[in-house]
């Protein structure tokens, strides 16, 4: 069983699909956290992550085991993987990792932004979570604030914003819901409450 979970930045796709691996049984692949994980050794190295043929070798030579969760969850790697995912053969690497972890025999959750339309066209259930964009601000600079970075909510919106936008007008799969995802909006639900919804519907899909 393969369940795909896209969204939005910061629409709580990522704890939605931890949960719901939880709930099943299922290995999870933070998809993103493998763009960040690019943008991260770019930054790293001093290189400017619009730089196409470093994203490129950067993300051909990824050591998925070596990522650090912590230092990827920053506001400046999350800007820079918003630019290096847009690059071909940055998606190019890095989809037939994706895959081979979503064809294992026990099933898994994958969550990101183009795992319904591209990675996994196929899954068993689809997700699309959103939420209004004060409200993913709101949460991120929350984030952001509790790991010591400083910044103000209306700088949080404006890039939450412009993340939006690349991410809906790159030209190589772009974030949209599958025709056949299920749209979840998570603007006034909590944790609990908005997985609990994923998993009503998903019990939907499974066992109709």
């Amino acid at each position: 069983m393969i369940i795909a979970i896209d969204g939005t930045t910061a629409s709580g796709k990522g704890t939605l699909a931890r949960k719901v691996a939880e709930r099943y049984g299922l290995k999870r692949l933070d998809t993103g956290a493998i763009y960040r994980g690019v943008a991260l050794a770019l930054l790293d190295a001093g290189v400017d992550p619009a730089d196409a043929a470093q994203a490129a070798r950067a993300a051909q030579t990824l050591d998925l085991e070596a990522i650090d969760e912590d230092r990827i969850r920053s506001g400046p790697v999350g800007a820079a993987a918003s630019i290096v995912s847009a690059f071909p053969a940055v998606r190019d690497a890095l989809l037939e990792a994706q895959r081979r972890f979503a064809a294992a025999p026990q099933g898994a959750v994958l969550d990101g932004r183009d795992i319904g339309t591209v990675v996994c066209p196929t899954a068993n259930v689809k997700l699309f979570v959103t939420a209004d964009l004060a409200v993913r601000a709101e949460r991120r600079w929350k984030e952001l604030q509790a790991r010591g970075e400083s910044s103000t909510r209306a700088q949080v919106e404006a890039e939450i914003a412009a993340r939006d936008k690349r991410d809906a007008e790159r030209a190589v799969a772009p974030l949209r819901p599958a025709l056949d995802a299920h749209l979840l909006d998570t603007t006034s639900l909590s944790i609990e409450a908005a997985a609990a919804a994923a998993c009503r519907i998903i019990d939907a899909v499974l066992d109709p």
